[in-house]
């Protein structure tokens, strides 16, 4: 079965509408009214109509298999106008009344009284089906409303003409303050006739080229400043002048006079530049894009080291750098003539620091190294007494830790050498080659501190002291009792002799 079209059986000829509500006073009086209002205004409240009347339509069929909205479209609107009529005659005189009893007034603007009218001529044409489902808070409530108030538009079947006649009657009924409508009554028509082209609600077309707004002749102003189709300059004081509508994407594409980051913003330039004048800022500005790529490459260099080499750069190398504009081109340039020119001139005060520094470096270095040679000796002397070798296993002295420190204290003194230090601090180097003595020249003796259980030696036994000394171990003695450290000492001995007798050597 075919469904039934929405526009059948609509009339062609829209509905009238009665007469405004505007009366002579007294016989005699003024009978010819001046019937302009504001035009831009009529136009936005006529455009509510089609939205109002298309919801009417769609509640009031909801659930129906025998009736479509374009089928109810021509009787309901018909309704509409009338309701719209009457509520707009009363609506004045019940305002009056409930806002005596309200704290909170309503707005009198004429727009919102007309749309809160259709509203309610809209809520009052729910069939039952409507108001007990869920269908008011539905998705597809509102895609079908959408739908019905745009075939209707397309088929003409309400125009904007007939309309807009519809709401100027309104307008003079809701409009309290007489603000969008004129009031001015005259005795002839003649008198009328000269009226009309002075009145300020006479309605004018907008002059701008692709806009068609309508407005009255009192808020060309008002339209004037806010028209999308005027021609109005650049915003950001370039030469062009544009549309209003096409400012913003103007400003940030093609506007020459947008601002921009400075090309050398990664190396510390944080400038922000109008387009235009990115060249002129490159040339004023190229001592200090010089500066940001020497603290790049020297980067504990001071400002004032580097300022002088900007300037060795450019005394010597300015016709080779001026025509370099991009950032990675110039920082190879720049890397280049700078290794050119040989090591930085160091200040005093760089060179003591630097001296400084490396000087607590090796101080660290060279404790880390003693520590973990005695805490290695240690270790050997207690796994031997564990395991009871029949040779004591002597551990040498670790001379590679203590070569490895002499080499960092030459590459050291090399390294402040090139900077421009003709030597280190005096008294740090003799502290550090003090070190390196102390590690060379580590005491001869072993304390030992292994208990009477662990050593298993008969106590009484006597041990030549300089032959029992582990030449590479030194260990810090623990507080034990004298007869403990005299057992240890005596089981010492009876391995060493064991040792000597073994391997041939006289005792």
């Amino acid at each position: 079965m075919m469904e039934e079209s929405p526009f059948t059986d609509l009339p062609q000829n829209d509905v009238e509408l009665t007469p405004d509500k505007v009366k002579d006073e007294k016989e005699g009086g003024p009978t010819f009214h001046c019937d302009l209002c504001d035009a831009e205004l009529v136009y936005t409240i006529a455009q509510a109509f089609l939205p109002g009347l298309s919801t009417a339509c769609v509640d009031n069929t909801t659930g129906d298999v025998f009736k479509s909205p374009g089928s109810v479209a021509a009787e309901i609107r018909k309704e509409m106008v009338e309701y719209l009529t009457q509520r707009s005659e009363t609506f004045v005189a019940e305002s009056v009344v409930l806002d005596a009893g309200l704290e909170v007034q309503a707005s009198d603007h004429p727009y919102d009284i007309i749309a809160f009218l259709i509203d309610e001529f809209a809520t009052t044409k729910r069939n039952l089906f409507s108001r007990v489902s869920e269908w008011l808070l539905s998705d597809k409530r509102e895609d079908k409303i959408d739908d019905f108030s745009q075939e209707m538009e397309i088929n003409g079947f309400w125009s904007i003409d007939k309309r807009e006649a519809i709401v100027q009657t309104l307008l003079k009924n809701v409009d309290l303050k007489n603000e969008f409508h004129c009031d001015m009554k005259f005795y002839s028509a003649d008198e009328l006739a000269q009226h009309v082209p002075t009145c300020k609600y006479r309605s004018m077309t907008c002059q701008n080229e692709g806009c068609y707004a309508k407005y009255s002749i009192s808020q060309m102003g008002n339209h004037d400043s806010v028209c999308l189709y005027k021609m109005i300059p650049c915003e950001q004081n370039c030469s062009a002048s544009l549309m209003r509508r096409d400012m913003d994407r103007h400003c940030i594409t093609v506007c020459p006079m947008k601002l921009v980051n400075c090309p050398f913003y990664s190396v510390g330039c944080k400038s922000a530049i109008p387009q235009c004048k990115i060249e002129e800022h490159r040339s004023s500005d190229f001592h200090s894009h010089l500066l940001y790529i020497l603290q790049g490459i020297h980067k504990e260099a001071s400002v004032e080291v580097l300022r002088k080499r900007v300037e060795q750069l450019l005394q010597k190398y300015s016709s080779k750098l001026a025509n370099i504009r991009d950032l990675r081109s110039l920082t190879y340039k720049v890397k280049d003539l700078d290794a050119k020119l040989g090591p930085l001139k160091v200040c005093a005060t760089n060179k003591v620091d630097v001296a400084t520094k490396t000087a607590g470096k090796l101080q660290i270095l060279e404790a880390s190294d003693t520590n973990k040679v005695t805490e290695k000796g240690a270790e050997t002397r207690v796994v031997g007494f564990e395991a009871k070798p029949q040779s004591l296993e002597v551990t040498p002295t670790n001379k590679d830790s203590i070569e490895a420190a002499k080499a960092e204290i030459k590459d050291s003194e090399a390294k402040l050498q090139s900077l421009g230090v003709k030597s280190l601090n005096k008294v740090s180097k003799e502290g550090l080659k003090t070190k390196a003595t102390d590690v060379e020249a580590k005491p001869q003796s072993l304390e030992n501190t292994i208990t009477n259980k662990d050593s298993g030696v008969a106590p009484g036994t006597t041990v030549n002291h300089h032959e029992a000394r582990p030449p590479s171990l030194e260990v810090t003695p623990k507080k034990v009792s004298e007869a403990t450290i005299e057992n240890s000492v005596k089981d010492v001995e009876g391995k060493v002799r064991l040792s000597k007798v073994s391997t041939g050597e006289n005792w």
